[in-house]
């Protein structure tokens, strides 16, 4: 199980600008910063001990080991407030009749409600099994540290954004796009969408237009094979750190765009 690769959206929230910094040069340092060697690992470590952090996972595991059934469990807060970030799901913690419903639905079924919905929800529902193992799925300690373990690390990313907006965004980008030659699967998972069209330039009104009228605007603009490319991808990442600094500074562009095209 692969954590880290899912975890998101929590990293799918928007941008925070809060005291964020609003420098882009230091939000470009930033950035380097959190891809140095070992910075995560580290990181990791600090959120480990977190009191606040700390606290939710013991609220998680009580929960979990009060709950009746498995679907007494998806309806705790206190449940959801650890697989749903851990998963990428964060974005969905306020329609938890779907969250439940998508994550005992069957993985298997092309025609069922897991086809209809964001990827991230199939995902989900096969990391867990909950439809064929129920609760004991949830109970079991190698698939328990493995959620704790996913949801220190999103609240250690997402903590960056305090300092620097878009970091969070970033890495998950820079994790996760590689290779990514499909446009309309990139369109499909929120933080993707988001890095690529904030480093192209285009308006956050465009998740409203039809999805293809999305699609025709990113590759106008950007040659999905350049996905290949770490390099090209670390520029997008720059520019998309860069892009939220003005953002949240209020401006409406910075130089070092320029020198990234």
């Amino acid at each position: 199980m692969q954590l880290s690769a899912t975890l998101a959206s929590a990293l799918l929230g928007g941008l925070d600008a809060g005291a964020a910094s609003s420098d882009p040069a230091a939000g470009l340092a930033a950035l380097k910063a959190a891809q140095a060697k070992g910075a995560t690992e580290k990181g990791v470590a600090r959120e480990r001990r977190d009191p606040v952090t700390l606290t939710a996972i013991k609220q998680f595991q009580a929960a979990i080991a009060k709950a009746k059934d498995v679907k007494s469990a998806l309806q705790d807060p206190r449940v959801l407030a650890v697989i749903l970030p851990a998963l990428g799901l964060s974005d969905q913690a306020a329609y938890p009749g779907l969250v439940q419903k998508a994550l005992l639905a069957d993985p298997g079924d092309t025609k069922g409600l897991l086809a209809s919905l964001d990827p991230r929800f199939g995902t989900a529902a096969r990391t867990l099994n909950l439809r064929a193992k129920g609760l004991a799925a949830l109970k079991d300690p190698t698939l328990q540290r493995q959620l704790t373990d996913g949801y220190v690390e999103y609240q250690y990313r997402t903590g960056l954004d305090a300092q620097t907006p878009g970091i969070s965004d970033a890495l998950y980008f820079l994790q996760n796009a590689k290779g990514e030659t499909n446009v309309y699967n990139l369109l499909g998972n929120t933080v993707l969408r988001r890095v690529v069209a904030g480093a192209l330039g285009l308006p956050d009104a465009m998740v409203v237009q039809p999805v293809e009228t999305q699609a025709r605007a990113i590759t106008s603009r950007l040659k999905m094979a350049d996905l290949k490319d770490s390099r090209a991808l670390q520029k997008l990442a720059e520019r998309y750190v860069i892009a939220a600094a003005g953002t949240t500074s209020g401006g409406s562009g910075s130089p070092l765009l320029s020198l990234l095209a």
